[in-house]
């Protein structure tokens, strides 16, 4: 069972959702779409599992007409609980790396 944060943890994880631009936050996830091709989109998510794994969180990831769409969230089995972990927002900062280096790339 996961351990409830207190209000000082929340203000950490706010502060640092704050500073990640293009992500959304909305309730127990947080959102960002990206615009890439089909050879970004792949070298994206082959870099990411490999962060996912490394912080024990699991992305949603879509493609959609151009567009690639990452949803994190929490996901405890038996829980309701919607607080967002550490881990999530690792992964999305790390996203925004992986993005940064990619785009560049093919600049």
């Amino acid at each position: 069972m996961r351990a409830r944060w207190n209000d000082d943890h929340r203000d950490y994880l706010s502060d640092a959702l704050a500073l990640l631009q293009g992500w959304t936050h909305d309730g127990g996830e947080i959102r960002r779409t990206l615009h890439l091709d089909d050879s970004q989109h792949a070298a994206l998510t082959e870099r990411m599992k490999v962060v996912a794994d490394a912080v024990g969180v699991r992305p949603d990831v879509r493609r959609l007409d151009g567009r690639t769409q990452i949803r994190l969230r929490l996901r405890v089995p038996g829980t309701t609980d919607s607080d967002l972990s550490p881990g999530e927002v690792t992964l999305a900062a790390r996203i925004e790396d992986l993005y940064k280096n990619i785009i560049a790339g093919a600049a």
